[in-house]
């Protein structure tokens, strides 16, 4: 093995999400479970919701060894952090993703539909790529603390579920003023005639 793929290898070792599969032996058919607790890679999330970096990522994996290569299915739960788009409230909360992605050998031919096939490096596998697009795209976009969270009011910013019958005068475009004027006049004078 050339020197440079050798110490590529060795420092894909050191990975919590590098899984060796020597185990299983390129005998298809072979199975191999197993859970694991492993820090949460950097910038695993969007904008406003994330899995903190380093946070607990647990993980339940079945690896299989197939024909083209190793097909590993597993759960990950990870620990949610982020805000609210409503109110920007914190929110925590734990998500429970699965998926499912086939490894090939290096030496099995590309399938003519899959031109970003993950492929072992030797007998590893890097799971931080099926990972990362499993998790993020079961993050909702527009998170929420609460279903029915009211949100900010947009006069004054304050928080609509901590406030009852929060409400402001109402605000009054400058270029209607004189028929606001005129309303409350006839109003008045109206009121005078009932008296």
């Amino acid at each position: 093995m050339p020197e440079e793929s050798r110490r590529t290898l060795k420092h894909n070792q050191r990975s919590p999400l590098v899984i060796d599969t020597r185990e299983l032996g390129r005998r298809p058919g072979s199975m191999r479970k197993f859970s694991r607790t492993v820090p949460a890679p950097a910038d695993l999330g969007l904008d406003m919701i994330g899995v903190p970096e380093g946070s607990e990522l647990e993980l339940d994996l079945r690896l299989e060894a197939v024909m083209e290569g190793v097909l590993v299915s597993g759960t990950a739960r990870v620990h949610l952090a982020g805000e609210c788009v409503r109110c920007l409230d914190e929110i925590e909360r734990m998500l429970d993703v699965d998926f499912q992605e086939l490894y090939f050998y290096p030496e099995e031919a590309q399938p003519e539909d899959e031109e970003e096939a993950l492929r072992l490096e030797g007998e590893l596998l890097d799971l931080e790529p099926t990972l990362r697009d499993a998790v993020v795209l079961a993050l909702p976009l527009q998170p929420v603390c609460q279903d029915d969270c009211p949100g900010l009011c947009v006069v004054c910013g304050a928080r609509l579920a901590d406030v009852r019958d929060h409400h402001h005068d109402e605000a009054v475009d400058p270029r209607w003023a004189a028929l606001r004027k005129y309303r409350d006049a006839v109003a008045d004078s109206g009121a005078d005639q009932e008296d």
